[in-house]
């Protein structure tokens, strides 16, 4: 097809004169024994009535627009097999004619280098694109084994990275990376936790009035101020607050009364100096166990507050619950982490 354009291009502008010496001489095209000027003459100058020049050029700009449009990369791979397969049927008619053109040789390698440079496109962008098609969400409830979590972390990161305004991967991730920041080497807990952060600004950017990124910022944040000692603890700590705050004003029952429980924890770890409340911190927990009476991780935090208000015997029966409670499906990770700190705490009450 594009080859046919050249050929046919050629065989008119020589028809007329007009090529310059160098394209026309007999080692070229010779035009007086045949070649461009034969076949622009024949049927194979055309297809349907269409001039191959036509057909060509209308293939070139239907591509650019493609590139530009940024349509699908294997659609405009397919489109340049048309012309590959006339460059075929117009190749071997010169061979087997044996004519001599060496423009249409041009136009039917570039037809076919064109076609190279589509696959090799497509096959670029379709490789990222089967990496994806591993569900992210069945890697992250496989977080347990690290290997998991971090490529449930690289997918969304990428869908983050291709789509911006990808709420559902922003608050994700930075679900994902709080999980990291928790379990990784401890040299890289601290990047995971503030990469975590930034996920989650993402999402409250997003979509302010959801409670995922507000409540993932103050997660995130929250495993910092724990971790990384009172600097940390003293930067963070009003933000923390202000997102938990946040999460309870939009939806006090996100996931279980996550609000309440975090506050709870909130006014434990934060000095009574800057705002903290063991009366406070109690109240919260057992809003929290409102919504969920069985959660493990909301009743460990209340036997640690409990412990800290000298009520062991309460302290000792909620840890007890802990152990006695059923594996969630969906947080058995957390369930066991938290089985296990509670038997281990309980063992040092006896």
């Amino acid at each position: 097809m594009i080859g046919g354009a050249a050929a046919s291009a050629a065989a008119l502008w020589g028809r007329y004169g007009v090529l310059p010496g160098w394209l026309t001489g007999p080692e070229v095209c010779r035009l007086e024994d045949g070649g461009c000027a034969v076949l622009f003459r024949t049927p194979r100058a055309s297809l349907l009535g269409v001039p191959n020049a036509l057909l060509g050029v209308l293939l070139y700009v239907l591509i650019a627009i493609g590139l530009i449009q940024n349509w699908a990369a294997w659609l405009l791979f397919v489109m340049t097999l048309p012309a590959v397969a006339m460059s075929v049927f117009l190749g071997y008619s010169l061979i087997s004619r044996h004519l001599e053109c060496r423009i249409c040789w041009t136009g039917h390698v570039s037809n076919a280098l064109l076609a190279i440079a589509m696959l090799m496109r497509a096959l670029t962008i379709s490789v990222p694109l089967l990496a994806q098609e591993v569900d992210p969400d069945a890697l992250y409830r496989q977080r347990e084994t690290l290997a998991s979590a971090q490529q449930a972390a690289q997918i969304w990161a990428d869908r983050l990275k291709q789509n911006p305004n990808d709420f559902d991967s922003a608050w994700k991730l930075a679900r994902v990376r709080y999980w990291l920041g928790g379990h990784v080497a401890e040299k890289d807990r601290k990047p995971a936790l503030e990469a975590g952060i930034e996920a989650a600004r993402v999402a409250a950017r997003l979509q302010p009035n959801r409670p995922e990124g507000h409540f993932w910022i103050a997660a995130n944040m929250g495993a910092l101020a724990e971790s990384f000692g009172l600097r940390q603890g003293l930067k963070y700590k009003g933000q923390i607050k202000e997102e938990l705050e946040t999460v309870l004003r939009l939806d006090a029952a996100f996931m279980q009364g996550s609000a309440d429980r975090a506050l709870g924890r909130w006014y434990n770890e934060v000095p009574r100096l800057f705002g903290g409340s063991n009366k406070e911190s109690e109240a919260h927990l057992r809003k929290s166990l409102t919504y969920n009476p069985k959660s493990t991780v909301t009743l460990y935090f209340l036997a640690e507050t409990l412990l800290d208000e000298n009520k062991k015997a309460e302290a000792k029966a909620a840890l007890q619950q802990v152990l006695d409670a059923p594996i969630d499906p969906d947080w058995g990770p957390e369930d066991r982490d938290y089985k296990e700190k509670a038997r281990k705490l309980l063992s040092e009450l006896r």
